[in-house]
């Protein structure tokens, strides 16, 4: 079995921490590489990425990896966050743009993930592993492929060591997009991002807002189930384990999974793939 890692969202109240510990314990029996805690959009999550991380290392012994963004946030900011990671013991960093919250005019003092690399790099040298993020399917931002290739060759430049996909199911995309970066001499490890089906309609808006497609025929066998619950976590954990199985197959380094904080669907994919 190749390498895997999970993605968690910080939790803000007891109920969320409570599961969230609960889901820990069972990842962790799988042995990950390292489980990463996203950042909100504009430090809506300052306090609770740095906690969190905390809270994997010291209370449950893993590599808690954070992610840092740098929309909305400031040069100095940014720089007290890396130096409270450093004293953790955090020597990997998932470093992204992010996106601006509705309302907020302030971009920040960088303006793209590339600039924060580079920060990173100017200021700590080798110490920190930096993921970056990369878009199989092109960001939806982005004019068109080759520009978000660019930009994707940007942040290599800058000095990042790997990347992890936004996710996806259709597994040419990513074959595709790795080839792309080959034939532009980028040949960092490129993990694709995983994302277990557990609620089809949250998806949907998932979807919508980051760019992912959902097959159509995906959707119509979802639909076709109606409120089967049983056979749709049956479908998604095939149409899943299926796509990893091909990843893995076409030379993917690793697998990260994104887990929103829940156990299940998760496990359920990996145990196809054990």
């Amino acid at each position: 079995m190749l390498p895997i890692s999970f993605e968690f969202y910080p939790p803000k109240t007891d109920e969320q921490r409570v599961q969230f510990d609960r889901t820990v314990r069972r990842l962790q029996a799988h042995a990950p590489q390292f489980m990463s805690v996203t950042f909100g959009a504009g430090g809506s999550t300052l306090s609770q990425t740095p906690e969190t991380v905390q809270r994997l290392r010291e209370d449950h012994g893993i590599d808690g990896v954070p992610h840092l963004t740098c929309v909305g946030g400031s040069r100095e900011e940014i720089r007290d966050l890396l130096h409270r990671y450093r004293a953790l013991g955090c020597n990997r960093i998932v470093a992204l743009r992010g996106d601006l919250p509705s309302g907020m005019a302030r971009s920040g003092d960088l303006r793209y993930a590339s600039e924060l690399v580079q920060l990173i790099r100017d200021e700590h040298g080798d110490h920190f592993h930096i993921e970056v993020g990369a878009y199989p399917e092109t960001h939806p931002q982005a004019p068109d492929a080759q520009i978000d290739l660019r930009h994707f060759q940007a942040k290599v430049t800058a000095g990042a060591n790997s990347a992890i996909t936004q996710y996806f199911y259709n597994a040419d995309a990513y074959f595709r997009f790795r080839d792309d970066a080959l034939a532009l001499g980028i040949d960092i490890p490129i993990v694709p991002g995983i994302m277990p089906i557990s609620n089809f309609s949250q998806l949907r808006r998932f979807s919508d807002a980051c760019g992912a497609e959902i097959p159509r025929w995906i959707e119509r066998r979802m639909r076709a189930f109606g409120d089967d619950a049983d056979a749709i976590r049956a479908f998604a954990t095939d149409v899943v384990a299926a796509m990893c199985r091909r990843l893995v197959d076409g030379g993917a380094p690793a697998l990260h999974f994104y887990t929103l904080n829940l156990a299940r669907p998760t496990q359920a994919v990996l145990q196809q793939l054990a």
